[in-house]
């Protein structure tokens, strides 16, 4: 496999933070940009991956990102006008780190709008605490002040590569409706998928991978960040609001401010189940775990202003985790404790399974179809090193938004859906497996089990109310 070196990196390039997917990020920086080694700083400060960020080689900070600290810290490295932050920690905030790397003309990536550290826990309001209210801080600063240097935000699996599945995906399905389509503005996307007949987009995702070794009571293990899931899970459950929903989920609550594409309900995401379909398992449930696509996709494909547009598609994470991870969220959620021991399953102790990820869009004549990458970890070992399935599907996307912000520097604050999806899967596509469409005629009324009440609605198979796990009227 040839690695192609996509573009020179002139000025420094900093990494904050050096867990899973900054570890697993590095070698793809290595091998597809130029860059002067001598100006690559890690800044990491646990003990464990500070470890790893030593043995790399490269310059090491073991600093604590904080309100107080980031600009004197950031401010010593940077060289105005140069230079790249790869933004991959988490209790730091995105929005502030992206403002300052703007003022000083250095280009800027990130996965997740991500807070200060304590912003989850410590904050009592739950719709301040949704993703949704983290984004629209970043609209507003993108409306606030457009153009400039470019600041990449939410470029992961996802949020991030799935945002670009949704328009391969909708060019896929207006192929096999025989329709053109050509889409090339915003609104021209949305118009695709509201003529096409989308009701909704579920980000599904399965992933199998596990080890022999049994999980242990008291550790939470994980094939990416325990740290990052713990957050979001305990988040409220968020998605996008189509337009076509009948039914509003009693403790649900409207967005009062901002684009107001999603609502958010008085639960914790990864204590939400949902039905969804991936093309391994076929049905199952997931976890309704707020993610940032949820609202973005939303937005980005209304058609439409005001309350009640005339189309929006209801869009929502539905995600079944490693077997061990949906273990320890039930130890977790059972006991009331988050567990001391935190484990990311390792590349040589993964002995089987595939990190399954795809958009799944439904309601069209077709009913539904899943497109995704279907990434195992035998073919991760091949592909890239230090890293499973589910970190490379991260790291090629943090890959292919650097490339995208080297190629256009001056698009200001951007989020996946506003970006070249063709461009950014050309770079990525090679780090994904198979990527296939599937389709299914599945729906989830579909074998529904009717020995107790449940309150479902039968003229609209594909309506949230049939789609969340409630019991009773």
């Amino acid at each position: 496999m040839s690695h192609p070196v996509y573009a020179t990196i002139d000025g420094p390039v900093i990494m904050i933070g050096f867990g899973s997917i900054g570890q697993g990020t590095l070698p793809l920086i290595e091998r597809h940009f130029q860059f002067d080694a001598d100006k690559l700083t890690i800044i990491e400060p646990a003990e464990v991956n500070g470890a790893a960020a030593k043995a790399t080689g490269y310059a090491h900070m073991a600093e604590t990102l904080t309100p107080d600290t980031y600009r004197d810290v950031l401010g010593g490295l940077f060289e105005d006008g140069k230079g790249f932050v790869v933004n991959l920690s988490v209790d730091t905030s995105s929005l502030d780190l992206m403002k300052f790397c703007r003022e000083h003309g250095v280009l800027y990536i990130d996965t997740v709008v991500e807070p200060w550290a304590g912003f989850y826990f410590a904050t009592e309001d739950n719709a301040a605490r949704t993703n949704y209210a983290l984004r629209q801080k970043v609209r507003d600063e993108k409306a606030a002040n457009p153009g400039g240097t470019t600041a990449v935000s939410c470029c992961g699996a996802n949020p991030g590569m799935v945002s670009w599945f949704v328009k391969a995906a909708l060019l896929r399905l207006a192929d096999d409706f025989g329709a053109e389509a050509d889409p090339q503005t915003r609104g021209e996307w949305a118009a695709l998928m509201q003529t096409l007949g989308v009701k909704g987009v579920h980000i599904a995702e399965r992933d199998t991978q596990v080890r022999h070794e049994p999980r242990q009571p008291g550790h939470f293990v994980n094939t990416w960040s325990v740290e990052g899931f713990i957050a979001e899970g305990f988040q409220p459950a968020e998605l996008g609001w189509g337009s076509f929903e009948p039914w509003f989920p009693p403790n649900g609550h409207r967005q009062k401010t901002g684009c107001k594409s999603a609502i958010w309900l008085e639960q914790p995401g990864a204590n939400t189940r949902i039905r969804t379909w991936c093309p391994t398992p076929g049905p199952q449930f997931g976890f309704l775990v707020t993610h940032n696509e949820a609202v973005s996709i939303a937005d980005y494909y209304t058609v439409g202003e005001g309350d009640d547009p005339a189309f929006r598609p209801t869009v929502h994470y539905a995600y079944h985790p490693c077997d061990d991870a949906v273990l320890s969220l039930h130890e977790m959620f059972g006991s009331g404790q988050v567990q001391e021991v935190h484990h990311i399953l390792d590349v040589d102790e993964i002995v089987d399974g595939i990190d399954e990820l795809g958009v799944l869009l439904y309601g069209h004549a077709k009913n539904a179809m899943w497109f995704g990458s279907r990434l195992s970890n035998d073919e991760t070992k091949t592909l890239a090193p230090m890293q499973n399935a589910t970190g490379l599907q991260v790291t090629s996307a943090v890959l292919a938004g650097m490339v995208w912000a080297l190629e256009n520097p001056e698009a200001g604050i951007v989020e996946t859906d506003e970006m070249d999806h063709r461009r950014c899967l050309e770079v990525q596509m090679p780090y994904l497996g198979p990527v296939e469409a599937h389709y299914t005629d599945w729906t989830p009324l579909t074998d529904r089990q009717s020995q107790f009440p449940e309150e479902l609605v039968e003229n609209e198979p594909w309506a949230f109310a049939n789609v969340l796990e409630r019991m009773g009227a």
